[in-house]
């Protein structure tokens, strides 16, 4: 009944995590434009699934793994070891100062 071994079964394993990482972590990027974000989804997308026709399965998930070894430890260690909760991103102002971004004048 259901396969896990067709190139549509990894093409949802990378769009889980983008769904789940947007619901949880959408918040630190609601700052850089739409257009930037769908790209972002898109290559990532093409990328893993060139790799799991390619190469298999197993190069697909360690491509996948290694921006995810780098989120765990930007949002558990280093924005945290900055003034910033890593889980909420706040407070806001800090974050923006942390990454550099200059948010435009509140209204």
């Amino acid at each position: 009944m259901w396969a896990t071994d067709t190139i549509w079964f990894d093409a949802t394993i990378v769009l889980g995590i983008f769904a789940f990482g947007s619901i949880l972590f959408g918040h630190f990027e609601e700052h850089r434009p739409k257009l930037r974000r769908v790209l972002k989804v898109v290559l990532v997308l093409g990328i893993a699934l060139a790799l799991s026709a390619t190469l298999g399965r197993v190069w697909m998930l360690a491509f996948l793994a290694i921006p995810l070894l780098g989120a765990i430890y930007v949002h558990g260690w280093w924005l945290p070891k900055r003034g910033v909760n890593g889980w909420t991103g706040e407070p806001k102002e800090r974050y923006y100062e942390v990454i550099g971004y200059k948010a435009p004048p509140a209204r």
